[in-house]
């Protein structure tokens, strides 16, 4: 008896990109995250242990009660997390730090929201556990390894160059979505009628 297993890797098109996008998010902040508390104990004035935990609350409280309000901005979250990732580059003070982690947790706010609606109401028919194991393996390897090459970069290259890459990440994290803007993008307003002069041509004044 033989035991035969196909694999068969075909997703639709909106599947497949919102997974790329994934990949490329985790892949930015894949980067960062093991690195970061390492980042604020060494690099940033007067940061202790609490200021790490004080990081880590702000993002996740943040987060959890801004994704509620704001469930539909998808790619509007993704390049405010660019920028976040972007700043963490300058940050040389507690203030600063606290600032951008607003930010980041408000850009994660809107992308966690917004990603898995549409993403579930377009995976392919008869496929939907395949599809969304599709997307936990790619974002899990993604990390995984983006994780070790962050702990290589900030150690030969110093921490601006995790973040900037983080932040270049999650921004093609957003241009992927693009690619399907009907989807991820606020449709237009109808614009309002123009009432036209419909005087007949042939009545004289």
């Amino acid at each position: 008896m033989k035991l035969r297993i196909d694999f068969d890797f075909r997703v639709g098109r909106v599947v497949k990109y919102f997974i790329l996008a994934d990949l490329a998010l985790l892949a930015g902040w894949g980067l960062v995250d093991p690195v970061f508390s390492v980042f604020i104990i060494g690099k940033v004035e007067g940061a202790t242990l609490v200021s790490v935990g004080t990081a880590a609350a702000i993002y996740w409280f943040l987060k959890s009660i801004l994704q509620l309000p704001l469930a539909n901005a998808l790619i509007l979250g993704l390049f405010i997390a660019s920028l976040s990732a972007f700043g963490f580059a300058f940050v040389r003070s507690l203030w600063q730090l606290y600032f951008f982690q607003v930010f980041h947790s408000l850009g994660f706010a809107l992308y966690a929201a917004s990603w898995p609606a549409i993403f579930s109401r377009h995976l392919d028919r008869d496929r939907v556990s395949f599809d969304w194991a599709l997307d936990s393996t790619a974002v899990g390897v993604s990390a995984g390894a983006s994780g070790f090459l962050g702990g290589v970069i900030a150690q030969n290259f110093g921490f601006s160059v995790v973040f900037i890459l983080g932040g270049l990440f999650t921004a093609v994290s957003a241009l992927v979505l693009l690619a399907v803007p009907d989807l991820v993008l606020p449709p237009p307003k109808a614009s309002e009628p123009v009432i036209r002069d419909h005087t007949p041509t042939n009545i004289g004044h």
